[in-house]
């Protein structure tokens, strides 16, 4: 007999035990799951905001807490969380937009210029905004990827651009700040009724919650469910490991800044037909309660970590304390104080779920 075929091989004997130490796996309790999402701490801080305005509403039957307060700081929250989400995974893949208010404002004039000047059909001016918006998002995107300058400066180079266009073109063509849209203009009742009308009567909440909440709903899936979000992560979290393994970064960035700018449309779109008409100011400033609403949130500035719904939590934040100071009868001029304070106090408990979660994991 062949010493080959009287040698039993060793695996069969004694079959190799798994280690021990391999944290894959390990089993992860739910505290450890809890504290790991990014959205956690904008929970716990929408709940305590909540709680803290409905307890000091000086309204007659506390309006705060009823379905006509809810009514009052959707309707607040609503664009903000629109913007948010979009900001949000722009921040995820580790880059910002300071154009983003103002694009709301652009994009509204622009709607109304078309509307109003040109006689066009509201549905293809609503078409042509949205395409005005892509290539401004895609200008955006390929100059911070070509000339690999922050995207912090070539955004606020857009911003003042943006800025100076909406206000001399708008004087020009109007001899004032503003453009008025006729409710006779063809398609403005049907679009009316998709962008700037109401429900659930008679609170008369906006469309713009369902748009808030539509958007919230498919960035979430597209963070946890598909391939790209996991490109977005990967990007924001280490662009050039990313690079290394086949993650498009360029085409992810380009794509981040295009989604940027079109949500900004969609919001200047319904402003410009809630009102009837938009001004070059519309939007100015407001990008920054969009980052404040993703930091608080759970983005990191530095890119790689965050999530949809914790953006819109931030967005309802900022809801709670514009329409909770006025129900309160605090001084307004106080609302950016408290804001400030919310995010100073969003990071320090955002940094600390994340610790605990790392430490969870060991």
């Amino acid at each position: 007999m062949s010493v080959a075929s009287s040698t039993k091989p060793s695996s069969s004997s004694s079959p190799q035990p798994a280690r021990a130490g391999d944290e894959r796996l390990a089993r992860v309790g739910i505290v450890a799951r809890l504290l790991q999402r990014p959205e956690l701490g904008a929970l716990i801080g929408a709940v305590a905001v909540y709680i803290l305005f409905a307890t000091v509403d000086a309204t007659p039957g506390h309006l705060f807490s009823s379905i006509a307060g809810m009514q009052n700081w959707t309707d607040a929250a609503s664009t903000y969380g629109i913007m948010a989400v979009a900001v949000a995974m722009l921040m995820i893949g580790g880059e910002f937009d300071l154009s983003a208010g103002v694009m709301t404002g652009t994009c509204g004039l622009l709607l109304g210029m078309l509307i109003t000047r040109d006689q066009l059909n509201v549905w293809l001016s609503i078409a042509i905004v949205l395409v005005f918006a892509a290539i401004i998002g895609t200008v955006n995107g390929i100059l911070v990827v070509r000339t690999k300058l922050p995207s912090f400066i070539i955004t606020l180079a857009t911003f003042f651009v943006l800025r100076g266009v909406d206000v001399g073109v708008t004087r020009i063509l109007t001899n004032t700040v503003r453009f008025d849209i006729s409710d006779q203009a063809p398609g403005f009742a049907s679009a009316q009724v998709i962008f700037g009308s109401t429900f659930y009567a008679p609170y008369n909440f906006q469309d713009a919650v369902l748009w808030w909440v539509g958007v919230t709903v498919i960035a979430t899936w597209v963070l946890t469910q598909t391939t790209f979000g996991n490109w977005i992560y990967a990007v924001g979290g280490d662009a050039n490991a990313a690079r290394s393994v086949g993650v498009p970064v360029a085409r992810t960035k380009i794509i981040l800044f295009i989604g940027t700018a079109v949500s900004a449309a969609l919001v200047g779109t319904m402003v410009a037909l809630r009102f009837k008409g938009i001004q070059s100011g519309q939007g100015v400033g407001l990008e920054f309660f969009y980052i404040i609403a993703a930091v608080v949130g759970g983005c990191l500035l530095t890119g790689g970590y965050g999530s949809a719904i914790g953006a819109s939590l931030g967005a309802l934040i900022i809801g709670f304390a514009q329409i909770g100071i006025i129900f309160a009868n605090w001084d307004s001029n106080w609302y950016y104080t408290f804001l400030g304070v919310i995010l100073f106090l969003a990071v320090g408990v955002n940094t600390l779920v994340r610790r605990r979660a790392a430490s969870s994991r060991r």
